[in-house]
């Protein structure tokens, strides 16, 4: 389940290139739909995360980038029977929302409440103009979550150059593998 940032992941974005990929295998893989992706409304996107979850075959691992990673965080922490739901959360670059460099767009979303019911995985990278590394370690701390530091891959998006993002694409099959 791919969930997005703000404005949607381009189609060079590695998001959406793994969305491409399995779709050409024939393998079933969602996308939320808020209505929102532009003026990024918080429980919007929670409701796009609940639509596209329950309209699964079977448990998926959501898999998020930034502004995504807030509105997850927050989905597992405040929708009910998230454990025989999902089968985990794979969350990569998130965003500070108290950081000066936070769309005021989005000003709507928070940093993590709690801990999430299921299995985590934070990918942080070291060099984030988003997230300093310190803040991500907090967020995965108070998410329970595992902690996968990069290095410096910026905000692990097209402007950063991961492309497809192999490394990525392996830290996910490894993550799902064990769930």
């Amino acid at each position: 389940m791919i969930v997005p940032g703000i404005w949607d992941s381009e189609p060079e974005h590695w998001q959406s290139r793994w969305q491409d990929e399995r779709a050409a295998r024939d393998a079933r893989v969602e996308r939320i739909a808020p209505s929102s992706w532009t003026e990024p409304d918080a429980p919007d996107w929670r409701d796009a995360i609940s639509r596209a979850v329950d309209a699964s075959d079977a448990p998926p691992v959501l898999v998020a980038h930034s502004l995504g990673v807030l509105a997850v965080a927050d989905w597992l922490v405040t929708e009910p029977a998230v454990a025989d739901r999902v089968a985990g959360a794979f969350l990569v670059a998130p965003p500070d929302p108290d950081a000066e460099a936070f769309p005021s767009a989005a000003r709507g979303f928070t940093a993590p409440t709690g801990p999430a019911p299921v299995p985590t995985l934070l990918v942080v990278s070291d060099d984030d103009p988003y997230c300093s590394p310190g803040r991500a370690l907090a967020f995965a701390g108070t998410l329970g979550a595992e902690v996968r530091r990069i290095g410096p891959a910026g905000h692990v998006n097209v402007a950063a150059g991961v492309g497809s993002w192999p490394e990525g694409r392996r830290l996910l099959d490894g993550f799902a593998d064990r769930g």
